[in-house]
């Protein structure tokens, strides 16, 4: 070869094999230009996966429902919305994540039990009594009826366990707090969710 027939006189190089070297540069760019551009997606999808392992267990919302002075005497069960704060780093929402039964069962002592039904999900009702009779829970999806303590009532019952109790406690200034956490369904055995 001469050095008329090279690509450029510093390398001597032919015309053909130019393109084969620029065609492999290109792709290699590609490549790494791709990877870095995966780079962020795969690091975001691995903290997500890995952050249940750095986090405690949390054993629930901590919410205030309402005062003690709102709950009736004779132990009436009321539904309350359980409504959690949501930050992000421009704002703070106020979402509701559920709902639960409060009623008073002595001066200084209140049960508060999940509305949800450990059956299937289903919302429970509160039936008054009739005629001097004690009330009931009730849930219309599955005729599982409860006590109001939330035992099973049913001698064969769809519901696999009891209504879910939640902690509830009464602060000094009269404020009835209770930890929210939902529960797996379906099962005997009162599972806490993540």
């Amino acid at each position: 070869m001469t050095q008329t027939e090279s690509c450029c006189s510093c390398c001597g190089t032919s015309p053909a094999a130019a393109p084969v070297r620029r065609g492999f540069l290109g792709s290699l760019i590609a490549w790494i230009l791709g990877i870095v551009a995966l780079l962020p997606g795969i690091g975001s999808g691995m903290a997500a996966f890995l952050s249940p392992l750095g986090k405690k267990a949390q054993g629930g919302l901590r919410v205030r429902l309402t005062s003690l002075d709102n709950l009736p005497d004779d132990g009436t069960p009321r539904k309350f919305p359980v409504v959690a704060e949501k930050a992000n780093a421009w704002t703070v929402s106020r979402e509701p994540v559920g709902a639960v039964y409060l009623r008073k069962v002595a001066a200084d002592r209140v049960e508060a039990l999940h509305v949800v039904c450990p059956h299937a999900g289903c919302s429970v009702d509160y039936k008054p009594g009739e005629s001097g009779s004690e009330g009931r829970f009730f849930c219309p999806c599955h005729l599982a009826s409860f006590s109001l303590s939330g035992k099973r009532l049913d001698a064969v019952s769809p519901s696999p366990r009891d209504m879910d109790s939640l902690e509830a406690e009464i602060a000094d200034n009269g404020d009835v707090w209770v930890v929210f956490q939902n529960f797996q369904l379906g099962t005997s055995a009162k599972i806490p969710m993540a």
